[in-house]
Parts: C-alpha cells; sequence; structure tokens
C-alpha cells in the first residue's frame, strides 16, 4: 500500500522565501531629530577672533568646546566639514599653520566652536614652541567656559605620545574628551571598525572613559554623532534651534571636501610635554 508522504515541517521551512535580518542599530528617533538639528545648527558658525594668549581671548563666559590634536590629525578639515565652509578653519598642506587660539560663535557669542593650534608644530624655531605650548597650557587649565575637547588622531597613527599624554592630564584634571579617529576613508570599513575597537580597548585599559567615534571630513561620515555630542556640551537645544529658521541655513554640500591637511610625509612631530602638575598626577597607562 503506497502512503503519500507530505512535505516535513523542515522542508517547508527551507523552500520558505529568505527574510533579509538587519542588525543595524536603530536609533532613537528624538537623538536623531537633535543630532541633525544640531548639525544645522553648527552650519550657523561665524569667525569671531584670533588670539596668540589667554589675557586677550574672547570673555570666558557661556560654552564653549575646542578642538586639539596633532598638527597633521585633519583638525581643520574636520571643522570645515561640520560647519559645511570650506574655509571657516585655513586648512593647509603643511601641518601647523594654526598658530593662534582661534574661537567661532555659533548663533550667539555664547556658544562656541575653538581650533587649539595643533600640536607637534610643524618647522617652527624652538622658542615659538614653547610660547605657543605655555599659552595651550594656560587655556586648558585656567578657561571656564570650556566644556571639554574633541581631540583628532588620525587612525592610521591613534595614540600616539602626546595624544595619551592629553588624555591622561584631561582624565586628572575631569574635563570631558571625546576622540575622532579621522580619515577614517584610508581604511576599508573592517580595518577601521577593528581600528576603532582596538583603541576602545586601549582607553580602556588605560581607565580613561572618554567616548570615540571614526570620522571622515571626505566623505563626511560620523558629522551627525560628532554634532549631536557638542551640541549636548555647548548646551543646544531643540527650543533654541526653533528661534532660527532651519530652512534657511544650506544642505551639506554634495562634491567631496579636500583634505588639505593629509600630508604623510609630515608624520613623527614631537613638542616638550606639560610641565603641570595636573600632567604629573595623571594616571599612568597599565
Amino acid at each position: 500500500m503506497h502512503h503519500s508522504r507530505g512535505k516535513s515541517k523542515n522542508s517547508k521551512t527551507a523552500q520558505a522565501p529568505k527574510q533579509k535580518i538587519s542588525y543595524e542599530k536603530k536609533l532613537d528617533p528624538a537623538i536623531t531629530e537633535y543630532a541633525v538639528r544640531a548639525l544645522n545648527w553648527l552650519r550657523k558658525a561665524a569667525f569671531l577672533m584670533s588670539a596668540p594668549k589667554l589675557s586677550i581671548c574672547v570673555e570666558d563666559t557661556g560654552y564653549e568646546i575646542a578642538f586639539a590634536g596633532r598638527s597633521n590629525a585633519g583638525k581643520s578639515s574636520a571643522i570645515n566639514a561640520l560647519t559645511n565652509q570650506k574655509q571657516l578653519a585655513r586648512a593647509s598642506k603643511k601641518p601647523g599653520r594654526t598658530q593662534m587660539i582661534n574661537f567661532f560663535s555659533l548663533g550667539n557669542p555664547n556658544q562656541r566652536l575653538v581650533d587649539l593650534p595643533g600640536y607637534g608644530y610643524a618647522a617652527v624655531p624652538e622658542a615659538m614652541k614653547i610660547v605657543w605650548q605655555k599659552e595651550l597650557e594656560n587655556y586648558l587649565i585656567h578657561r571656564k567656559s570650556l566644556q571639554g575637547l574633541v581631540l583628532l588622531m588620525d587612525i592610521r597613527h591613534p595614540l600616539q605620545h602626546f595624544d595619551v599624554m592629553m588624555l591622561e592630564w584631561a582624565y586628572s584634571r575631569k574635563l570631558f574628551v571625546h576622540v575622532l579617529l579621522t580619515k577614517s576613508d584610508k581604511m576599508n570599513r573592517g580595518p577601521a571598525n577593528k581600528a576603532l575597537l582596538d583603541v576602545k580597548q586601549q582607553l580602556k585599559k588605560m581607565k580613561l572613559d572618554f567616548s570615540i567615534q571614526l570620522f571622515s571630513s571626505l566623505n563626511k561620515q560620523g558629522l551627525e554623532e560628532l554634532a549631536s555630542v557638542m551640541g549636548g556640551r555647548l548646551n543646544f537645544t531643540l527650543e533654541q534651534a526653533a528661534e532660527f529658521d532651519l530652512a534657511l541655513i544650506p544642505e551639506a554640500e554634495a562634491d567631496r571636501l579636500e583634505d588639505t591637511l593629509d600630508n604623510d610625509e609630515s608624520e613623527g612631530f614631537e613638542v616638550e610635554e606639560l610641565e603641570t602638575e595636573a600632567s604629573e598626577q595623571a594616571p599612568k597607562p597599565d
């Protein structure tokens, strides 16, 4: 006697159309809206002044966050990409061009972005290095409106000697730091994510609990994430965003920014250590 066999449950499952499973992290809509509005707000950046020393800086009131990093980390390019203004922070193929503390207002003078001199100062006299070092130290120690640092590192050369010193010093001063691994476009996605994970693990080993992300001014990777972090530190609110017409702010340009600070021949510059009591008290790597 012939018995017909129905298809087993397993065979039916095998023949069923496969559904693509997405493992992509879904963002909170409120956070996404805040990031977009913060990025639009940052496009209002306008030059305020440059100061060679702390004593003649903008009045020390309100909120400001400073960009710091080695001379060839792509600091000016990052600021230009974030604000969608190609010439806001002057970029140069010769690292070390930023020689003063540069202030930019963000819709009002009490919310500011600051571009600090790059450490590693390329091809300058020793006496000038010492002067810049002292003024940078004075700014970081005495500036009351400073809400934190965005510390930039080339993803191919992270955690150089002075980077680690700056991180440890900031930790000892209880100063907020957000790390940008710049020029992530120089690596494929897999190696870039591995580099990010490696730096996170090294920071954890050094007991430095700072936020960190990938960033590329060339393909504009990480702009919203950075804008969200900066907005939070600078007391930007959605209510403030309603005070001006977002429709009047131009969208980010579609063309690719020229990463003018990418000069691989400029690797390896060093500068004297910050000679402060805070740096001596900073935690040492394990």
